[in-house]
């Protein structure tokens, strides 16, 4: 589904990391809920977070989401307000940090968080197991693009009788 049809579906904000897919190849993708205070959630839920810079950690057999930004809300006193940039516990099933961990293992892979959103009430992230791309890997996955933009055009075009 994508990110607009989710947002006008449900009435729910979805923050999503497009420069994760654009310098990243992602291996393999997995849900996971996000420990957060109140104030946090509803930052969250009035879209004010950003991921593009962020990426988990694994550290004593859990993943922390670090670099991640959800700013303060402004209703809430003082007092009540979280610190933006603080690193968020991931929850994950034992089995899973342990496969995760053993892929991050390997040089050139890292965890990064795809998207935050919500389900069923609950603040979610997808994470993504990725390996970076090089120059000529990006220039690629620009020029597929452009044909699939191209072709999916002239489909267009002829659909109409022209």
């Amino acid at each position: 589904m994508s990110a607009a049809k989710a947002q006008s579906k449900g009435g729910t904000p979805r923050i999503l990391n497009r420069k994760a897919r654009h310098d990243f190849t992602i291996l393999e993708t997995v849900e996971c809920g996000i420990v957060l205070t109140g104030t946090e959630i509803k930052s969250l839920r009035a879209a004010a977070a950003r991921i593009e810079e962020s990426h988990a950690r694994i550290r004593d057999g859990e993943v922390f989401l670090v670099g991640a930004s959800i700013s303060t809300y402004p209703q809430a006193a003082a007092a009540a307000q979280h610190d933006p940039d603080r690193p968020r516990k991931l929850l994950l099933h034992r089995r899973q940090v342990e496969a995760l961990a053993a892929h991050v293992r390997q040089k050139g892979n890292t965890l990064v968080p795809l998207t935050v959103y919500f389900k069923r009430g609950w603040a979610k992230c997808e994470l993504g197991l990725a390996v970076g791309k090089r120059a000529y890997d990006k220039r690629e996955t620009i020029r597929k693009r452009d044909q699939k933009r191209d072709i999916e055009r002239e489909l267009r075009r002829r659909s109409r009788g022209k």
